[in-house]
């Protein structure tokens, strides 16, 4: 048996992955609340957004991160980059189906369940995707248990999730959503990865697959860096209360400009 270590860096790599997680989060509620009041081609690259910030920075780079911290003693960790590179976009099309779902499903029930166990699984496989795509000289099996305790952890997450997008517009209620979503998914990754049961072969091989610095960290630089850019298309794009105000004063212009004109052609002025 070998000796696996979860934490090589100590709380760093949890904290850090929890903190992106929960930013990853919040931009996405924030940008789904900006999909809810807009309309059309709009809507869509407002909701396609907050996919790539769940589902990327919220779950995708914080199971990568977290894997930083991730050791197995008697043998190297490479992974195979086809494979992580295939674990991303599952993580941003399922979060991105899910919202779309729920989002055109106008939040009922049945478009809220189907939307969060299919997200649910999407991520469950996200996260066994990248699990698998790590390559070590050694035999990997999985306690069952854990492993469906993390599915199912994924599945009500997910759903939970997918509600909070409807319900939360106010920045306190976002920040404390994003806080319980952080939670979800760093459960959800740390209890799959204790479902993970590792077997050092005798003779170790030399194993394949790029090196995690050499690799992961410039792809999670430019997933991090996209969401930057979207943080700052919502911070200088008006609130869905602003819009609101605006929808109402254009609306109060439309009413009087109506009304002046039918009082001047039921009083037409002399000439």
């Amino acid at each position: 048996m070998s000796a696996v270590d979860h934490f090589t860096h100590g709380p760093l790599t949890p904290v850090l992955a929890y903190v992106m997680s929960c930013m990853g989060s919040m931009l996405g509620l924030r940008l789904t609340a900006q999909a809810h009041a807009s309309r059309g081609a709009s809507r869509m690259r407002w909701l396609l957004g907050a996919a790539i910030s769940i589902g990327g920075t919220g779950i995708w780079v914080m199971h990568f991160i977290a894997m930083m911290g991730f050791e197995v003693e008697g043998t190297q960790i490479r992974y195979d980059v086809p494979l992580t590179v295939a674990s991303a976009l599952v993580a941003i099309i399922v979060v991105g189906t899910g919202l779309f779902l729920v989002s055109y499903g106008r939040g009922r029930v049945p478009a809220l369940l189907g939307g969060g166990l299919l997200t649910g699984l999407g991520v469950a496989s996200m996260h066994y995707l990248g699990m698998y795509a790590m390559n070590m000289s050694a035999h990997i099996s999985y306690d069952r248990t854990l492993v469906i305790a993390s599915v199912v952890i994924a599945v009500v997450a997910a759903t939970a999730a997918l509600w909070f997008t409807l319900r939360v517009k106010r920045t306190i209620w976002i920040t404390a959503a994003a806080l319980v979503m952080g939670l979800a998914v760093a459960g959800m990754h740390y209890t799959g990865m204790f479902a993970m049961i590792v077997q050092i072969h005798p003779e170790p091989a030399a194993v394949a697959g790029a090196d995690a610095l050499d690799f992961l960290v410039p792809l999670m630089t430019v997933i991090s860096l996209i969401t930057l850019t979207m943080l700052l298309m919502v911070i200088l794009s008006p609130s869905e209360e602003e819009l609101n105000e605006d929808a109402e004063l254009v609306a109060r212009l439309e009413r009087r400009r109506r009304a002046a004109q039918e009082q001047q052609l039921t009083h037409p002025v002399l000439l």
